[in-house]
């Protein structure tokens, strides 16, 4: 197996980190009526898993860097694995919170590699084909994650179990995939040693820009991934899972064929579109809270998807273009880090409104909360516009030939 099969390797890693965090998505209804659990312990089993990511990744973030991307990986899929059994298994809602931590300590250590991996085996010649193909790997792992535990929880027998099963068998398989890739580890690593994370001073404005513009989108997807199922059984007055699992996947769905059209998007103007969407889907999907209508809630699927290809695509364009490779993997991770605080506390926040209030009106709050957010992330851009202008000014004129 040569580069590009160390790429897909990689691939499937992502893919794999996605699935692993939307497995219980359709199943949280069962586990709320099955376990008594309100709308705030459920999402908080939901952030469990970025809260996790926030432990590892200050650590660990560097880890890559110095003892090769695959054997991390490799790492961050057993975790997953061992994930699987447990939620297999899971008697109780402690159960949960357990599986949640090994997810997000497995997607903690194989993100930032896998990512920074894609860049490194890409074959392709285009810097930004490894940045599509991230996002499409995520959004497939995503969609058959909530479409295959959907329809697994209504046609099979121990809906809570099946699965689990499906993500075990496929985190071996991607283990196996990792095994059979080229070694990478550096010739000449240092002792490595946990490092404070930090980004060289030069790219930080941009750096800013690309977290904010991930972080747009995985705020979204918390609230789509932890209280989307609850948003549906509410709308239809349906307890098939199946169904839940389909509606669900639509959005994720869309994510990936939109990444399949933006190798050729620059990445600022990916972040840009995907940011303005981002706008539309949060009045789409308060609309859709607030009048309890699943035709909206579908706007907002495929809207919402289309916004978080764009932000999630272009943000990590922009990162792959600016990072220095030596420290890739630590400026990824440290990405990654900031997006999914955003993340975890856009689902604490919204599952705490949802339980005191109603769930219209925790995601309206919601809404209007990520405006700020993207309201953030377009005066950065215009800024980093305004010093680009300038820097171009101040460069002297070549004097003319006679």
């Amino acid at each position: 197996m040569g580069r590009r099969g160390a790429f897909w390797a990689s691939a499937s890693v992502l893919a794999m980190v996605l699935w692993s965090s939307g497995a219980p998505s359709t199943l949280y209804p069962i586990y709320a009526a099955q376990w008594d659990l309100s709308p705030l312990i459920v999402t908080t089993v939901f952030a469990t898993y970025p809260l996790a990511l926030l432990v590892v990744l200050p650590i660990f973030g560097n880890l890559s860097d110095q003892f090769g991307r695959r054997w991390v990986m490799i790492a961050g899929v057993v975790l997953i694995a061992a994930s699987a059994v447990i939620f297999a298994l899971a008697p109780n809602v402690a159960f949960l919170f357990a599986g949640r931590v090994l997810q997000g300590a497995g997607a903690g250590l194989a993100m930032g590699a896998g990512t920074a991996a894609l860049i490194e085996n890409n074959t392709t010649g285009s810097p930004r084909f490894a940045s599509s193909m991230a996002t499409l790997a995520t959004a497939t792992g995503l969609t058959l994650a909530l479409i295959v535990s959907g329809a697994l929880a209504q046609f099979f027998p121990m809906p809570l179990f099946w699965n689990y099963i499906v993500l075990l068998i496929l985190s071996l398989a991607s283990i196996a995939a990792l095994l059979c890739a080229p070694d990478d580890r550096p010739r000449h690593a240092q002792r490595w040693r946990p490092q404070a994370p930090s980004v060289p001073r030069v790219i930080r404005l941009r750096f800013f820009i690309a977290t904010l513009s991930v972080a747009l989108a995985y705020c979204v997807g918390a609230i789509f991934l932890s209280l989307g199922a609850h948003m549906i059984t509410e709308f239809t007055h349906t307890g098939n899972t199946a169904i839940v699992g389909v509606l669900l996947g639509c959005s994720a769905a869309t994510i990936g064929i939109t990444a399949l059209f933006l190798s050729r998007v620059p990445a600022y103007a990916s972040a840009w579109v995907g940011a303005s969407l981002t706008v539309l889907s949060l009045g789409l999907m308060a609309a859709a809270s607030a009048f309890g209508s699943i035709s909206l809630f579908l706007g907002w699927c495929v809207v919402g998807g289309i916004a978080y290809s764009f932000a999630l695509t272009g943000g990590l364009g922009l990162i792959n273009q600016a990072a220095p490779e030596r420290h890739r993997g630590a400026t990824l991770s440290l990405l990654y880090l900031i997006a999914y605080a955003f993340q975890a506390g856009t689902a604490i926040g919204v599952g705490a409104l949802a339980t005191s209030n109603s769930l219209s009106a925790a995601v309206g709050i919601a809404a209007l909360s990520l405006a700020g957010l993207i309201t953030s992330l377009f005066v950065l851009m215009i800024v980093d516009i305004r010093m680009r202008g300038s820097a171009r000014d101040s460069l002297p004129v070549s004097p003319k030939r006679t």
